[in-house]
């Protein structure tokens, strides 16, 4: 018997149904649960993301070093510059990451509460050539 059914990624803010409609538009998923506290929503992928009320929440400073990264959420999309339009336009905020070393095309993004995350390109699976 399997003991834990489900996971879920909680994120603290001080307005979760202000951050679970950026999430529920930008993931284009539904709303699976809310209470005076908390809202739920899962994407067509499965992933599942919560939304809990504190109100002495407190954004993340990443990238500046007084507050390092501790958590981010990582995004796998097809273009990028679509995707930064989408984000931009539900209200997130670009963050300056400088250049990002690794083998993907990514950039760094902040939600409405300030809650980091990377939209990432999908790597090509076209063979190497040389």
């Amino acid at each position: 018997m399997v003991l834990v059914k489900a996971g879920v990624i909680v994120l603290d803010c001080a307005e979760p149904e202000k951050l679970a409609v950026f999430y529920k538009e930008l993931l284009e998923a539904e709303q699976t649960h809310e209470s005076a506290n908390r809202v739920e929503i899962r994407a067509d992928d499965g992933l599942r993301l919560a939304f809990r009320r504190d109100v002495n929440a407190t954004p993340p400073s990443w990238p500046r070093p007084e507050n390092a990264l501790q958590a981010h959420l990582d995004f796998v999309v097809e273009d990028l510059d679509e995707a930064e339009r989408r984000v931009i336009g539900l209200g997130g905020r670009p963050l300056e990451t400088k250049d990002v070393s690794g083998p993907y095309e990514e950039r760094g993004f902040a939600d409405p509460a300030g809650h980091s995350f990377t939209l990432r390109l999908v790597p090509s699976t076209a063979p190497k050539q040389g």
